[in-house]
């Protein structure tokens, strides 16, 4: 079994259970953005946006950066590959317990005769 740092799953998992933040992170995914371009699709107010983007950048989904008046934002995809492992590894572990349920029901199924 993988070994995760609990702390990091749980912020992220925290940080993605908002549908503003998946947005954000959803758009990032396409590339960088200031943080104007991310609030403008958003039924929110710009602090609002930076409020969202700061509980992003604690959980490790996202880099900011300052040039001049602009702050733009890069998503980080470390954070998202440990998820992504780790959603893989539960996905792993019910595949072949579904696996060995399968090869339980047919060892054991009754015969059915020819009538």
């Amino acid at each position: 079994m993988l070994q995760y740092q609990p702390q990091t799953l749980d912020l992220a998992f925290q940080a993605l259970s908002d549908p503003g933040r998946r947005a954000m992170v959803e758009r990032l995914s396409l590339g960088p953005a200031s943080v104007s371009d991310l609030a403008k699709p958003l039924p929110m107010s710009l602090s609002a946006v930076v409020q969202h983007l700061k509980v992003l950048e604690e959980a490790g989904l996202v880099r900011s950066e300052k040039v001049g008046r602009t702050r733009t934002c890069t998503l980080d995809t470390a954070a998202l590959t440990q998820v992504e492992a780790w959603i893989a590894e539960r996905r792993r572990f019910w595949s072949e317990q579904y696996d060995q349920l399968e090869a339980y029901l047919a060892r054991t199924a009754p015969e059915e005769t020819q009538g």
